[in-house]
């Protein structure tokens, strides 16, 4: 979780300058899975709404993770801060903002604009998203920021994205309640399921409680907020029978067969569907009208797996289809969070 929660998913620097340099010193510490490529931190520049070239970063540091090892497949890779340079921007005054790589954490050592520029902290005018949810909100596997479809959907609704998309760690924790709870948000969506089925971490008796527990948190400071409760995506494996997922030689994951005593209990996200949408429909007819459901099979459903490239997450493809669905279901007209 400690390593998940430092990676910068949605993490961007924003200021006001009339530089038409801007330099950005970091030390990047990739998450990298042996076996697939390695692909190096890529960040996104956006000047007064322009996307400027990407620009990698060579150097930093790097996890190698074998996930067919275990905890003895994890290995480290030093090296040293690197330097990233955007130039030709305009000299006039204009709001910079810089996205980082969501498969890396990110220790920022320094800003530098051109000598005499002027630059100011960009205050936030826009309605505040917050979004919570598993390695498919994360999108750790993508090349650059912009990518993941959460970004994506976040500068086409023009809302102020905090994304608390944790590859593996959308377990339900208490302490997530908290934060939502105390993040300043206008709306808030909360993706939820498909960790449970992976880990194996909860049971039918212990996932209806939790999801109660979670709303009660978030409603104790956001009691009027519009929040979008979504189930998950279509998963091959794990539709009509409970995890855990774990991954294969080929790269792709699959479940590990409970035993038969074990079965009627366990979580499916065929199961979990049907809880999310009874948990809303009773809160809301108990008079929380601001809370709202998601099919997630209406975001991504049977009909797109070949977009699923390791069985469990989709391709940048159908990322992007992900989240222009997710878009005009959540903010489009008449949607839950327009």
């Amino acid at each position: 979780m400690n390593t998940i929660v430092q990676m910068t998913s949605g993490v961007r620097v924003v200021f006001r300058t009339d530089s038409p340099v801007v330099e950005l010193v970091v030390h990047p510490r990739t998450l990298h899975t042996v076996g697939s490529p390695f692909v190096p931190p890529v960040f996104q520049l956006v000047a007064d709404g322009v996307v400027r070239p990407d620009v990698v970063a060579h150097g930093g540091s790097a996890v190698h993770v074998d996930r067919m090892a275990g905890p003895e497949g994890i290995t480290f890779e030093h090296g040293v801060a690197a330097t990233l340079h955007w130039a030709q921007l305009a000299p006039t005054e204009k709001t910079i903002e810089i996205w980082f790589p969501t498969n890396a954490s990110v220790e920022i050592q320094a800003v530098r604009v051109a000598e005499h520029a002027t630059a100011s902290v960009a205050p936030i005018t826009t309605r505040r998203w917050t979004h919570y949810g598993s390695s498919i909100s994360h999108c750790a596997d993508v090349e650059r920021a912009f990518d993941a479809w959460p970004a994506q959907v976040a500068t086409a609704a023009g809302v102020e994205l905090t994304s608390f998309g944790f590859g593996g760690q959308c377990q339900l924790d208490p302490f997530m309640g908290r934060v939502i709870r105390d993040q300043p948000a206008d709306v808030i969506s909360l993706k939820l399921g498909i960790n449970l089925v992976n880990a194996g971490s909860m049971s039918q008796r212990t996932f209806t409680p939790a999801v109660h527990g979670l709303l009660d948190t978030i409603r104790e400071g956001r009691p009027q907020v519009p929040v979008l409760v979504v189930s998950p995506i279509f998963c091959p494996s794990c539709e009509a029978y409970p995890g855990p997922t774990v991954p294969q030689v080929d790269g792709t994951f699959d479940i590990v067969k409970a035993p038969a005593a074990v079965r009627p209990f366990g979580l499916t996200l065929e199961w979990i569907r049907g809880a999310l949408d009874f948990i809303v429909q009773s809160r809301r007819e108990a008079g929380d009208g601001n809370l709202h459901y998601l099919d997630g099979l209406s975001l991504f459903g049977q009909a797109d797996e070949a977009l699923l490239y390791d069985r469990l997450h989709p391709s940048p493809a159908g990322y992007r289809l992900l989240g222009e669905r997710f878009l005009g279901a959540a903010f489009g007209a008449g949607g839950p969070l327009a």
